[in-house]
């Protein structure tokens, strides 16, 4: 899929991250979700994000029990990478560099993330891992 079918707006990463934190999941299983992250919406605005989220192709929805049970369609890895693509492209001009050296300098790492970025600059590969959509 190209990378604009990725866009999505704060409000439904949030309920799409919900899903892919806890899996498939009721409308009242997302918002319990959202209000334990301090997001206080209604039931309704929820399941009004789902729909669309749905007609957006990024969840599928299982309609044949009493309470629809909503699911990822597209996974987190997928949406990051587009996403993270478009930010290169917007603010480094397409190179990915200035973006690593950026939240290296800016950001704190774990000492399991800092072995495993050593691990890929001493093997050479912290290029490309998945082809390009």
């Amino acid at each position: 899929m190209p990378a604009r079918e990725y866009e999505l707006g704060d409000a439904e990463l949030e309920v799409l991250k919900a899903l892919w934190d806890q899996g498939p999941s009721t409308v009242r299983a997302v918002l319990n979700r959202l209000h334990q992250r301090g997001r206080r919406v209604a039931y309704t605005t929820v399941l009004t994000f789902l729909t669309r989220l749905e007609q957006k192709g990024f969840v599928r929805s299982d309609k044949s029990d009493r309470a629809y049970v909503y699911r990822p369609a597209v996974s987190r890895e997928r949406v990051t990478r587009s996403r993270l693509r478009t930010l290169v492209r917007q603010l480094y001009d397409g190179a990915a560099g200035p973006l690593v050296l950026q939240l290296v300098r800016t950001e704190r790492f774990t000492a399991g993330e800092i072995a495993e970025l050593q691990k890929l600059l001493d093997r050479g590969d912290a290029g490309p891992q998945h082809p390009k959509p």
